[in-house]
C-alpha cells in the first residue's frame, strides 16, 4: 500500500514516529505473517486505511459441516462393523445410506469436530 500511495520508508516511519529501518522491519514482519495485529493497524492508520481482518472459508460451511459429518459417520459405522464383523455379525449391505443418514443427524450436533475416539 505504502508503494501504491508512493510514500517512502521515511515518510511513513515519519507519520508512524518510527525509523525507516524499523518501519523495513515492520514489512519484513508483515511478509512473514508474524506481525502484530494492533502494529499493523497502526501502520494502516498512517496509510489512511482501514485494517480488515477477515477469514475466508475454502469451501461454503455448509459443504464443510456435511464433509466433516460423512467422515465422522464413516469413522463410526466402520468401527461398529469391525466390531460386528468379530462377533461374526457383519452386515455391509447399505452401508453407503446408512453413512449418509448418520451424517446427517451428526451435522447438527456439537461435538462434530472434536478428536475421534479411536
Amino acid at each position: 500500500m505504502r508503494d501504491a500511495l508512493g510514500m517512502s520508508g521515511a515518510e511513513l516511519g515519519q507519520r508512524l514516529g518510527i525509523s525507516q529501518q524499523r518501519v523495513a522491519a515492520l514489512e519484513q514482519a508483515e511478509m512473514q505473517f508474524s506481525i502484530q495485529l494492533d502494529t499493523l493497524d497502526r501502520v494502516a492508520g498512517a496509510l489512511n486505511c482501514h485494517l480488515v481482518y477477515a477469514l475466508v472459508p475454502r469451501t461454503s460451511l455448509t459443504e464443510a459441516v456435511e464433509a466433516q459429518a460423512r467422515s465422522r459417520a464413516t469413522q463410526i459405522l466402520r468401527r461398529a462393523t469391525h466390531h460386528s464383523r468379530l462377533e461374526n455379525q457383519a452386515r455391509s449391505d447399505g452401508i453407503d445410506a446408512r453413512i449418509e443418514d448418520l451424517a446427517e443427524d451428526l451435522a447438527d450436533r456439537r461435538g462434530l469436530w472434536s478428536p475421534s475416539d479411536d
